[in-house]
Order: C-alpha cells, then structure tokens, then sequence
C-alpha cells in the first residue's frame, strides 16, 4: 500500500509531500490543475522513461519518493527483492526513490540501496496498478487474461506447470540418451574392430618400460661382442692367463716350506688365483646377460613397434592401452544396455504427457467453466456503468500441441462488442477512453482479484457521465477499496464524495512563476470542493446543501 508520495521539482511541482491511507482516496482540482503531474511523477519513480522534460525550470535535479507499507505489499514483490538480494526488515517501509538530472540521466534507489530502473519496472505492477485514458496494461493486456481468469476460477495452474516442467524435462532426457545412443551405435563397428585389434595385442601394464630395457642390453651386447670373445679367450683355456696362475701356485705349493719368504709368495698367488676366479666367473655371467640373440632382438622391436603403434592411433600412452580397452567394452556394453534404459526413458515421458494432458484438460474444463460465470458477473456490472448496450465475452481457446506450455493448453482473451450485432473484439480496438475505463472497473470488481497490486489508481474513470452513472462508479470504487488502496482521479462529484480521504489539487501564480500544490482536505472543505465541482466558478448555498446530501448518502 503507498503510504507516502514526495515530490521535488517535477514540472510545476517544487516540493510536495502527501500522505496516503488505505481505502478510496479521491484527487479533484479544475481543468490543468496539473493531476497528471503527479501521475508522471508516480510513473517515474516506478521505472518509466527517464524524461529531462519533467524537470522543473531552472532546476539541475528532481526526485521522487514512494513509500509502501511492506507487510501488505503482494508476495511477488519480495520474491523479486529477494532475487534481486535488497533485504527489507520486518516492519520497515518498502522506500522507492528515483532522482533525475537535466541531462535526462537517472538513478534509482530501494531502501537507500542503488538499483537499476528495470528492477522498478518488474516490481511496477505488483505495486501500483494504473488505469488511464489510454492504458494498454493491466487488465487491457492479453497476457494477463489467463492468469485473471484463473484466479477467478481458483484454478490448479501451479499442478500444470509443474507438470508441464515435469515433462519437459523427462522429454529432454529422452532426447539426449537417444542421440548418444544413436552416436553410440554408430560408432559400434569401429568399436569392436578396435576392440579386437587391442585384444589381439593384448597390452599389459609396464611392458613398453621392460621390453625397452631388454633391447637396450641385447644392443649393447652387439656393440660389446668382440671385446666379450677375446676376453673369453684370453681367460679361458690351457694356455689362458688363469691356466698359468694356477700351474705357478701348483709349483710354489712343493716348495714354499723352503723359506718364508716362498709361503708369502704362495699365499699372495692363491690370492690372486681366487680374485681371477671370480672374474672369470663374472665375465662369464656378463656374456650370458649381454648375450646377442638377433632373433630375440627383433622379436621385442616389432612388438615395441606395434605396442607405440596402437597407443599413437588411440591418442594415449601404452600403459594407457589396458584402460582404453576397458573404456571400449564399456561403451559396447552401454550400447547394448541402452536399448533398455531408452525404453525405460519414453515410458517415463509418455507418464509425464499423459499426466500434463490430465492436468492441462481439467484446467481448461475449470477456465471454460469459469469464463461463463465471469461473463455472467461482469454483464451485471454493465448496465449500471451505462454500458448496457456492449457485451462481454472471455474467449477459452484451445491451442495447437506446438503452442502447449506451463500455463495450459488454452489462448485466453477478454472481448468486448458495444453495440448489439457487432462484432467481438479485444478491449483497446473497440472501446472509447471512457467506455475502457468503465469496462475495466466493471471487470475489477466482478473479478474481485485477488493476489493484485498493492495500490489500483483509476485516472477520470468518470469522463463524460454523471448522476446515476456516476454514482454507480463511485459505489463500486468504494466497494473495490474496502480492504485495500484504491486512488481515483475524478471530475465527478458523485465518486469524489465516496472518498475516506480527499485531496484538492490546485495551480497558483505569481509573477512569472506558476506552482501546482495538492492539499488533503478536512471535512468542510470536502464540502466546499464537492460544491465547486456541483456548481462551477461561482459556489452557490444550494450546491453545499447538494453536496452535503451526497456526503450523508455514502
């Protein structure tokens, strides 16, 4: 609910503070007094156009300040807050603030917290809903048409988008297994040829590393062949180095006990002997762990050859080789599962439509019933409007299977026909200025929505009737505003007279300066008002009896 509304410096308006309460407030003033002032004003503290032209003459800045009463703001208000991260404490106002410079430049404030002004557009509608001469929201709007009637009808449309998303995402699961597995299955042949390639190799974990040292020895006995032979040779034999040690020590063993000097001699020989001895034995075990087998040796270079071979056109390492091969029977035997996880996929999507076509059915079965009982209720609301010669049709339309959604399977549209044998028509092809204000009242109140805007300002809803007719407005104007805000602008005294509070919009002059002010007025000059909107220029005693007649009666 707005609670308060300050103005500075927009067009004839310098400084301006009103406050507002619940209930039907009424704005009245002469011709140019500058109503629309403060409707431009509203307008851009909830997110219109940036416009430099409602600047006051001479003055650099202007702003404008809407506060709310947060308790009794609509839920999608702080869903929207809490998107956006702006935290409002329980029992604060909800502070709007919009500041414009000459430049056409402009900044938008939430409780002191800096926003952008398409954040005040989103919460616009949920804040203030505002029916003017030329309105193209709100109710007029197409788009809203099926969430109004479905309100009225307290329709499940919640159980249908969750079924519709329910759907929607089954069907998208399905889509996706089906091309991996049609990718899947088109890559089969190639998979078991590589399979069968891999298997007949069959790659073990470490072998490249092993066959890599085993022909690094067998190419280094190559090289080392010849010098390996001669020290054979030379160690082996009669006639060998070590044959002539141990026929020395032989020789030396009969006579060491000869001398001392013959035993130290022997004992040194039978050293040397043994130190020859074991390398006699380790050249021999070097020649077998060198031996040279060409056979051997090219039998590890082809398979290194095709070992590197096969990781090169898998794209990995060849102890990756093992794991690629685990990885390929996976995916074959995804293949051959995937049959069965694809059925068990559509089974669940045609649960999920055939439930979203339930749900979708009972909710255009519920709107067709409602609109039947909308048309009923708004037709009782026409003739009082002097609108008796129009009717009043909700359109429920199915929709094509393409064009189903979260919101149903049904084009919901208000149609209008104003004369007896006309065609329907939206609202805005076919109604006047006055005509559409009048329809969107008697719309409000046969609806009697709920989950609305905070605030509902009706701008000269009043425009070319009078008497009854307006009388008829302002009893439903009061009605609507019962338990909520509602501002309505009127030239009418008839509703002017319904309002709990009134305020009197005025335009002075002096000199060269021009100023439009608005006061709140008390009980004697609501009189007074009422009585110059009954009379004109010149307040007459029987236009204050007229109008005190009119304030006993609401």
């Amino acid at each position: 609910m707005l609670t308060r509304l300050s103005i500075r410096n927009v067009v004839l308006i310098e400084a301006l503070d009103l406050d507002f309460a619940g209930g039907l407030g009424v704005l009245t003033g002469e011709t140019g007094a500058g109503k629309s002032i403060l409707l431009d004003a509203l307008g851009l503290v909830l997110g219109n156009r940036a416009d430099s032209g409602l600047l006051r003459a001479g003055e650099d800045q202007a702003s404008v300040t809407a506060s709310f009463e947060f308790d009794r703001v609509p839920q999608p208000v702080r869903a929207i807050l809490a998107e956006a991260e702006l935290d409002v404490e329980p029992g604060e106002p909800l502070i709007v603030k919009r500041r414009l410079k000459a430049d056409g430049a402009s900044k938008a404030f939430i409780n002191d917290q800096p926003v952008g002004a398409a954040l005040l557009r989103e919460l616009a509608p949920h804040l203030v809903e505002l029916h003017g001469q030329h309105d193209d929201r709100g109710l007029v709007n197409p788009r809203g048409h099926r969430l109004l009637l479905d309100r009225f009808a307290r329709a499940d449309a919640a159980g249908v988008e969750a079924a519709w998303q329910t759907w929607r995402a089954a069907d998208a699961e399905l889509v996706v297994a089906r091309e991996a597995l049609e990718r899947a299955s088109a890559d089969r042949d190639l998979l078991l040829a590589h399979l069968a390639e891999l298997t007949a190799l069959e790659p073990l974990q470490g072998e490249e590393e092993q066959l890599a040292e085993a022909r690094a020895a067998m190419q280094k006995g190559e090289r080392l062949s010849d010098d390996l032979a001669e020290l054979q040779r030379l160690w082996a034999g009669s006639d060998s180095a070590l044959a002539a040690l141990r026929s020395a020590a032989r020789r030396f063993d009969r006579i060491a006990g000869e001398h001392p000097l013959l035993g130290e001699a022997l004992a040194a020989l039978d050293r040397a002997v043994i130190e020859a001895s074991e390398a006699e034995d380790k050249l021999e075990r070097a020649g077998e762990a060198l031996a040279h087998d060409p056979a051997a040796l090219d039998r590890i270079e082809t398979r290194l050859f095709d070992l590197r071979a096969a990781a090169r056109k898998h794209g990995c390492t060849v102890d990756d080789l093992a794991h690629h091969m685990r990885e390929m029977r996976g995916q074959l035997e995804a293949i051959e599962g995937g049959e069965a996880g694809l059925e068990a996929l559509e089974a669940a999507t045609h649960a999920a439509a055939a439930d979203y076509r339930a749900k979708a059915g009972a909710l255009s079965d519920r709107r067709t019933e409602a609109a039947v009982r909308l048309d009923r209720a708004v037709a009782g609301e026409l003739a009082p409007l002097k609108l008796d010669a129009a009717q009043f049709r909700t359109s429920v339309t199915r929709l094509p299977e393409e064009r189903w959604g979260a919101s149903g399977i049904d084009a919901v549209e208000f149609l209008i026909s104003t004369n007896p044998g006309a065609p329907f028509a939206p609202l805005t092809r076919i109604a006047s200025g006055g005509e559409l204000s009048r329809f969107i009242l008697a719309l409000k109140v046969a609806l009697a929505e709920e989950g609305g805007a905070a605030t509902v300002i009706f701008d000269e809803i009043d425009r070319g009737v009078g008497g009854a007719v307006a009388s008829a407005i302002g009893e439903r104007l009061a009605r609507l505003a019962h338990d909520g805000q509602l501002l309505a602008v009127t030239h009418s005294p008839q509703v002017a007279a319904r309002g709990g509070q009134h305020y009197v919009i005025a335009k002075s002059s002096e000199g060269t300066v021009t100023r439009t002010s608005v006061h709140l007025l008390d009980s004697g000059g609501r009189q007074e008002e009422i009585a110059r909107m009954l009379s004109g220029a010149e307040i007459t005693a029987e236009a204050r009896a007229q109008a005190d007649r009119l304030l006993e009666r609401v």
